[in-house]
């Protein structure tokens, strides 16, 4: 990850609301949650869900697929894995001990490993 994308990734984070719509996606799994399940849990106008899924969207945080009448969320979990390791990439100056070690990688319901 560049400078450029980790600025807008920590924008795109930078709003109560957008930053509750993306936990409540990584929360949920990389099945993710409809526009409409997550417009619930977060207690949002539509529109105004509309408008923070965007700028997500614009910070490859979230991605977004039709289900036939329905819009499926999910959290783009390498994304983040690309901001957490820029953030620490020079942890503890870069001794290798000190950095995370893995990413989170969640498997889809029903998936074995």
């Amino acid at each position: 990850m560049n400078t450029e994308a980790a600025l807008r990734a920590l924008t795109a984070l930078g709003h109560e609301a957008r930053l509750a719509a993306f936990r409540e996606l990584v929360q949920a799994g990389p099945d993710g949650l409809s526009v409409g399940e997550l417009r619930d849990r977060l207690d949002l106008p539509a529109a105004t869900l509309t408008a923070q899924l965007n700028l997500l969207r614009n910070a490859a945080l979230v991605a977004d697929e039709r289900e036939g009448r329905v819009i499926r969320v999910r959290a783009n979990y390498p994304q983040m894995n690309a901001l957490i390791a820029y953030l620490t990439e020079n942890c503890c100056a870069g001794a290798s001990a000190c950095a995370p070690d893995r990413g989170c990688a969640p498997q889809p319901q029903g998936a074995t490993t």
